[in-house]
């Protein structure tokens, strides 16, 4: 059996993916991680659209700028999974904003990413998190609706060849012990 942290150190951002579909089986364990993500106060704000239709995933490419490397192989993918967050929910009470930071939607969706691309990397999925794109123009291409944001498009596939680990930095590099 595979630990965590063999499954943390093994997942990679990966931009091209083999012509083999995703049985739904592994799709629903991939959305079940999501849906047990931790979020503020329990507020579950995202929203993730499964695109598989060809015809949307080319429309999807095309707001990738040429110079986003995950553009090249987009529409190989075999799915899309869109995350969304709900606006003015996490980070909110009583309708009042209540950290420094403003609505926390994006930190809850981080934590949803991750889950998502660990889940999909244990299951022997690759995955690379999109954020270069016109989110604007995405949104309308997927009929996002107002009081939402279309943050990352996720595409999910059986990995084309295996990527090697990126330098990381030393444990010692970024922590700091009772002060910064």
């Amino acid at each position: 059996m595979t630990g965590l942290m063999d499954i943390i150190k093994g997942r990679r951002s990966i931009r091209k993916y083999e012509d083999k579909e995703i049985p739904e089986e592994l799709l629903n364990q991939i959305l079940e991680s999501v849906q047990w993500a931790p979020s503020w106060a329990n507020t579950q704000c995202w929203e993730v659209i499964v695109v598989k239709d060809q015809g949307v995933k080319e429309t999807l490419a095309e707001v990738l700028p040429k110079t986003n490397p995950a553009r090249k192989h987009f529409t190989e993918a075999p799915v899309i999974l869109v995350l969304c967050g709900k606006l003015g929910n996490a980070g909110y009470i009583k309708g009042q904003v209540t950290t420094k930071f403003g609505d926390w939607f994006l930190f809850d969706l981080g934590l949803a990413a991750q889950n998502l691309c660990l889940t999909a990397h244990n299951l022997g999925l690759g995955t690379v998190i999109t954020g270069l794109f016109d989110q604007v123009k995405a949104g309308e291409i997927l009929g996002v609706p107002e009081g939402y944001e279309l943050v990352s498009l996720i595409p999910v596939g059986y990995p084309a060849h295996e990527s090697k680990a990126p330098k990381r930095r030393e444990i010692s590099d970024f922590t700091h012990h009772d002060k910064f």
